[in-house]
This record gives structure tokens, sequence and C-alpha cells, in this order.
């Protein structure tokens, strides 16, 4: 074969190998653009979770793009005020609820994330009413009543109730407990089913955003009050 000859082919692979080559970077380029852990890709909702905070945040040894990030899933996705505030009478300041007329909505900073919103009882009249927990950090400065991150992943993915305040009833147990099919060892309210399918990078941004709010002191009957004690 002639060097001429030759290097048509040499030519087609040196081609055919360039092209395989780029388009293996492209998809290494896409795999980072689509890494959530890339705060770069997160900074607008970071920027606009810092917006719609309605309260004042400690960043004091936090991470600031995981705080401005889990406001924005907090505040503008979850809904969690909706149900951890004391209910729709106090979740917003007077006079700037939203569903009203001509009024602007603004946030009421002193139930917010706190709990004590009550639900009817969901099987059955003898069930025990629910009341939605406080959110807030314990005087240990962890949200949630004092709650590690590796228990609040718990909580989300699988719906545990760590302060097992609704048992299942059995033949000793047969007030403040829940009757068969309801399990009483998991949340019954909380939509964990849904909220399980978050990242782990979104869930280190809702714990750390949450442990970056005011502390709020919230009274709710039957709920563990020493960790919800801001001091």
């Amino acid at each position: 074969m002639t060097r001429r000859k030759f290097a048509k082919p040499a030519a087609a692979v040196a081609t055919f190998a360039a092209i395989i080559l780029a388009g293996m970077l492209s998809s290494s380029r896409l795999v980072k653009a689509t890494d959530d852990d890339d705060e770069d890709r997160n900074e607008s909702k970071i920027q606009r979770g810092f917006e719609i905070a309605p309260v004042t945040l400690n960043l004091e040894g936090k991470n600031r793009a995981l705080v401005g990030l889990g406001s924005y899933i907090v505040n503008a996705q979850g809904d969690c005020n909706g149900c951890h505030s004391a209910g729709p009478q106090t979740e917003f300041v007077p006079g700037r609820n939203p569903y009203f007329r001509d009024q602007t909505e603004k946030i009421n900073p002193a139930t917010y994330l706190g709990g004590g919103r009550v639900f009817p009882p969901i099987a059955g009249p003898n069930s025990p009413p629910l009341i939605s927990r406080n959110l807030t950090p314990d005087r240990t400065g962890l949200p949630e009543g004092g709650h590690t991150f590796a228990e609040f992943v718990e909580i989300i993915r699988t719906g545990k109730d760590f302060d097992h305040l609704h048992p299942n009833c059995s033949a000793t147990v047969t007030t403040n407990c829940f009757p068969p099919p309801f399990d009483g060892n998991l949340l019954q309210i909380m939509p964990w089913p849904v909220y399980k399918n978050m990242t782990d990078h979104d869930l280190r941004a809702i714990y750390e955003y949450l442990s970056a709010i005011p502390c709020i002191d919230t009274i709710v009957p039957g709920q563990p009050q020493l960790r919800n004690n801001c001091s």
C-alpha cells in the first residue's frame, strides 16, 4: 500500500476517534451540569430562598448556599409552614392574609414552623387527633426539636416517629393509639411518602435551613416539651 493510500484510512480512523472523544467529553460535561451538588446551578434558587425567608436567619457556622436552597424548598415548594404553624388563623400576620381581599401576604414569624396545628382523627372517632411538630431548633441548636441529620433523613425516608406519640392499639393500649391497619410507628399526616424521593443534597439543604431559623417555644399537648425549649 502506498503512503497516499494508507493516509486516507488513517485519517478516517483519527477523525472517528476525535468524534468519540468529543462525545465522551460532552457527556461528562452533561453529567456535571445535572449534578445537584453543583451550587452554581442552584444559585437562582439560593438567592430566591433568601428573598422569601420570612424570618431572620442565623448563618453563623452554616453553609450559606445550603441555607438559601433549603429556604427555597421549604417556602416555595414544600409549604412546610402550612402544616407546621399553629393553624390558618395565625399562619399570617393579622391584616396580611393573601386569601383575603386587598391584603398582601406576610407570614407570622411568631408561629413560623413552630408546630401546633391540630388535625382531626383519621382512623375513627376514638383515634387521637394529630398535632404538627415543632420544626424550629431546640436549645442544642439542632432543628426539629433536637433531631440529628441522620434522624431527619430517616424521618423523611421512612416516616419513623421518633417520639412514639401514638402507638399501635392493643389489649393493654386502648387510648391515644392507632387501630389496624394504621401503623402507630409512622407519621400519619406528614407527606413523607412524597418527600422521601428527594435527593440527599436537598434534604441536607432543608436541615441546614431549619437549623438557621429562630427557635419558638411551642406548647403542644402530648408532645415532648424539653426538646422544644429554646433555652
